[in-house]
């Protein structure tokens, strides 16, 4: 039997807690992208804080190897062409790759939090295989075969839309 690895930390704390701005930023893309906790944007900091340190490195570096690292860059989603692209990269551009969103944002759940409850109950299939992961990156290529399971979910997620809309067209 191999040796027991230790799971490390894939983040970060900030180093002022009670930093006021910090909370706030935080707290409208916790609301935003319907994250579970903070946890998850420290995450994706450390994440895009990786792609900057690899792009640094990567300046003096022979023109293949950066456009294996842009192609890689680019099949998670971010379109990236040069080494400014990278180092422009926020944690925004990484929480709207994620499973969650992307189901907001298409349309086949209501809110973000719906989202992340369709994926946390395995109701969503991507290319057919079953993640229940709402951090789960989503690779461009995949992103047009997102489909919910069951007729079930589907009918009651499209009558909500359709509900949804009726009462916006009322207010009107």
């Amino acid at each position: 039997m191999g040796d027991i690895k230790r799971k490390r930390k894939l983040f970060s704390r900030p180093k002022k807690l009670f930093d006021k701005t910090r909370i706030d930023e935080e707290n409208l893309l916790v609301k935003n992208y319907g994250l579970k906790n903070k946890k998850e944007i420290w995450k994706a900091k450390s994440k895009i804080s990786s792609y900057r340190q690899r792009a640094k490195s990567l300046i003096g570096r022979d023109v293949e190897e950066q456009k294996v690292f842009f192609e890689k860059l680019n099949k998670i989603g971010f379109g990236v062409k040069d080494i400014s692209d990278v180092l422009a990269l926020n944690e925004e551009h990484l929480l709207s790759r994620r499973l969650q969103t992307i189901i907001f944002k298409k349309g086949l759940a209501n809110t973000s939090k719906q989202a992340r409850q369709l994926i946390v109950h395995k109701h969503v299939l991507v290319d057919g295989k079953i993640i229940n992961i709402p951090s789960y990156t989503v690779p461009v290529k995949f992103e047009d075969k997102l489909e919910l399971k069951g007729k079930k979910v589907v009918e009651n997620v499209e009558k909500a839309i359709v509900e949804e809309k009726e009462k916006t067209e009322e207010v009107k």
